[in-house]
């Protein structure tokens, strides 16, 4: 077994520093293991720079793995490296849609006998990368209005945001087009419009149901479920994913998506920024390497 450089969070708390321990302990008894835990890109930067060879093992989440990914982009390193991932976030939404195993132990056992396959990325018109997927819309804005009650509420601000959101969502006026397509124009508000290469956001919501983290596509869904009993019916056939079968539902794939409009906030990997009025995103196919169970 090659030898692994694995990254982890120095801030992980005290359950997740158990389960990387386990891990740990699985993979060392066929491999040579390093651990490096950073907080800080420069942190970050350094570790990538003294890797080498070594097949470098995210443990952590979707934010982790983006980070880690984007600075080997930044380094122009993504294209020869080879990733493992031991999910210990708390969405794990890329994990869940490459059958990468929740438990870190198994997960571990997985990345040891797994093969090297090539996954998709997407990139942005300012050279950002999103890993999983990006939405702009309801689910961004609602993120955008909990972070501002959180800093005078404290962590109880996420969920009031929520709540606020659901009773009163945020809708956005964009003009969608999907490869040179005009799919969504400025006439009427939507409710959501998601870019997906893997297939969930929020710890399984599959926003983006059939979407396939390596085929060489984007999934486009737009909701236009703007009115009271069309978000709650929206809502429903989100939790079994169906809502993109609605009909005031577009679902498409393609290969570069540009929005425009708004302004809007984008929330990419779970990160919020913005706002914005126009924005491309593009699939990179084969951009880097994965570890994927045999």
């Amino acid at each position: 077994m090659d030898p692994l450089l694995v990254i982890a969070n120095r801030s992980a708390g005290s359950t997740d520093e158990e389960n990387l321990a386990a891990a740990l302990d699985t993979l060392r008894q066929q491999a040579s293991v390093e651990l490096c835990k950073t907080s800080r890109p420069d942190e970050l930067d350094g570790v990538l720079h003294r890797a080498g060879s070594r097949r470098i093992v995210v443990a952590g989440g979707d934010g982790s793995l983006h980070a880690v990914l984007s600075a080997l982009h930044r380094r122009n390193q993504l294209r020869d490296a080879v990733i493992g991932l031991i999910p210990l976030g708390t969405g794990n939404d890329l994990a869940r849609a490459v059958g990468i195993p929740l438990d870190p132990e198994e997960a571990a056992r997985a990345l040891l006998s797994g093969r090297p396959q090539p996954m998709d990325l997407i990139l942005d018109e300012v050279g950002g990368i999103v890993v999983n997927g990006v939405h702009v819309g309801a689910g961004a804005e609602a993120s955008v209005r909990a972070a501002g009650l959180k800093k005078r509420l404290g962590r109880i601000g996420y969920p009031i945001g929520a709540l606020r959101t659901a009773l009163r969502p945020a809708t956005v006026r964009v003009r969608v087009e999907v490869d040179g397509k005009v799919v969504r124009d400025l006439d009427d508000p939507v409710l959501q419009v998601a870019v997906g290469n893997g297939s969930s956001v929020g710890g399984g919501a599959e926003l983006t149901p059939e979407a396939v983290p390596n085929d060489g596509m984007l999934d486009v869904m737009i909701s236009r479920s703007t009115g009271p009993l069309a978000r709650f019916l929206y809502a429903g056939r989100l939790g079994f994913a169906t809502h993109h079968k609605r009909d005031d539902v577009t679902y498409l794939r393609g290969r570069e998506v540009f929005v425009s409009g708004g302004p809007f906030h984008c929330s990419a990997d779970g990160e919020i920024y913005g706002p914005e009025t126009h924005r491309t995103w593009r699939v990179v196919p084969e951009a880097y390497q994965m570890v994927l169970p045999g």
